[in-house]
C-alpha cells in the first residue's frame, strides 16, 4: 500500500508540475528519478544509476543511453529519456541499438508521463518489436502498479519479471486485436458469429450484413458493463450513505441546538471532498447555536470548516491558520465544491 500511495503522489506531482517542465533534464529531474527512487534504486549512487551510461555501437564510439540501471555489477536495465511533450515512437530505433550491444535484459523509453517496457522475448539480446508493458502516470490503473512493484530493488527477479513480460506480451496482443475487430470486425470475426447463427453460406453480401451486427452488438455489450459498474458503484455509495447518516445524524440536545437537513447537507459534501485524503473515520461534526463545525478527529481546535447557515446569507468558513479562516457565502448548498481546494489546504495544515 505504501508503494502504491508513493507511486499515485508522483503521479498527482507530475499532474500538476506538467506545464512548468519543459526541457528534457527538467523531465528527469522531476519525473523519471523520482520514480526510479521510489522503485528503490539509489538515484545518487553512480554504481546503481548511472547516468550517460556508455553503450558503443560498433564504428560509434561514445554513444551514450541516459540511464543503465546495474544490478550485480551488470547493466540490466537501459533507459532513454526524453522531453514529457515528444512522442516516443521516433526514439525506439536508438533504444535499439543500445540494446543490442550490452547485457540488459530490460529497456524502458520514456518521456517521463509514458513509460515503454521492452525485453528480447523473440530474439536474445534484440530488443522486441513491441513492449510487453505500458504504463501512463496520468491514467494509472492498480494492475500498472502491480506490474510496475516486480521492477523495486527488493524484490528485483530477471525470471519473475520476464514471465510477466511474456504473458502481458500475449494479453496485449489479445487486447490489441480485440480492439481493432470491435471497431471495424473482419470478415473472419464476422463469420465466427453469422456461422452460429443462420446455416445459408456466408457469402460476402451475408457477412457485410452481418458486420454492422456484430459492431452492434459489441457497442451493446460494452455500454451495458460500464453501466453495470457505475449501477453497482452507486448502489455501494448508498449503502454507505447510509450507514454514515446512521451513525452521524446527530439528535437535538439539551440546550436547543437543531441539526437542521441543509447542515447535514454540507457536512456530507465536504466529507465526500475530505475522503480524497483522510480516513472518513477521522472527519466528525459538532453542531452549535453559532455554526456547525466539521472537526479533525472530533477536536474542537482542529475544526476544518465552518457551517454558518442559521442566518439569511448562508456562509461556509474554512480554516487557514492557526485560529482563524476565510469565509464564502453560498448562493446554494452545491456551492462547497468551488471551495474543495481551499478545504484540501486544511487538512494538510492541519496534519502539519
Amino acid at each position: 500500500m505504501e508503494f502504491e500511495n508513493q507511486v499515485q503522489k508522483l503521479a498527482d506531482r507530475i499532474e500538476k508540475q506538467r506545464e512548468n517542465v519543459s526541457t528534457e533534464e527538467a523531465t528527469k529531474t522531476s519525473f523519471i528519478l523520482p520514480l526510479l527512487n521510489i522503485l528503490g534504486f539509489d538515484i545518487f549512487d553512480p554504481n546503481i544509476v548511472i547516468p550517460e551510461f556508455t553503450a558503443d555501437i560498433g564504428k560509434k564510439k561514445g554513444e551514450k543511453v541516459d540511464y543503465a540501471i546495474v544490478i550485480n555489477d551488470k547493466p540490466i536495465i537501459l533507459i532513454e529519456a526524453k522531453t514529457h511533450t515528444e512522442k516516443l515512437d521516433r526514439h525506439k530505433s536508438q533504444l535499439e541499438r543500445y540494446f543490442t550491444v550490452t547485457d540488459s535484459k530490460f529497456a524502458i523509453l520514456t518521456n517521463g508521463i509514458e513509460y515503454l517496457f521492452y525485453s528480447d522475448l523473440a530474439k536474445p539480446n534484440i530488443m522486441d518489436e513491441k513492449p510487453f508493458l505500458t504504463i501512463n502516470m496520468l491514467e494509472l490503473k492498480s494492475r500498472d502498479i502491480k506490474e510496475l512493484e516486480k521492477f523495486k530493488f527488493e524484490n528485483f527477479d530477471v525470471e519473475n519479471i520476464l514471465n510477466m513480460a511474456g504473458v502481458q506480451k500475449y494479453v496485449s496482443a489479445i487486447k490489441d486485436i480485440f480492439k481493432n475487430e470491435t471497431k471495424n470486425p473482419s470478415d473472419e470475426f464476422v463469420k465466427l458469429f453469422a456461422s452460429q447463427i443462420i446455416s445459408k453460406p456466408l457469402r460476402q453480401n451475408i457477412i457485410d450484413e452481418f458486420r454492422g451486427y456484430v459492431k452492434q452488438s459489441f457497442s451493446e455489450i460494452i455500454t451495458d458493463l460500464v453501466s453495470q459498474k457505475i449501477n453497482s458503484l452507486n448502489d455501494k455509495l448508498q449503502e454507505d450513505e447510509t450507514e454514515v447518516i446512521n451513525e452521524d445524524i446527530p439528535k437535538k440536545d439539551d440546550n436547543g441546538i437543531v441539526t437542521t437537513d441543509e447542515e447535514l447537507e454540507g457536512y456530507f459534501i465536504v466529507k465526500s471532498i475530505l475522503a480524497k485524503s483522510l480516513e472518513l473515520k477521522r472527519v466528525a461534526q459538532r453542531d452549535t447555536k453559532s455554526y456547525f463545525g466539521i472537526l479533525l478527529d472530533d477536536n474542537n481546535r482542529k475544526w476544518i470548516a465552518r457551517l454558518h447557515f442559521n442566518y439569511s446569507n448562508k456562509y461556509i468558513e474554512v480554516r487557514e491558520d492557526e485560529k482563524s479562516g476565510t469565509k464564502y457565502q453560498l448562493e446554494n448548498i452545491e456551492d462547497i465544491y468551488k471551495y474543495e481546494k481551499e478545504l484540501l489546504s486544511a487538512i494538510e495544515f492541519l496534519i502539519k
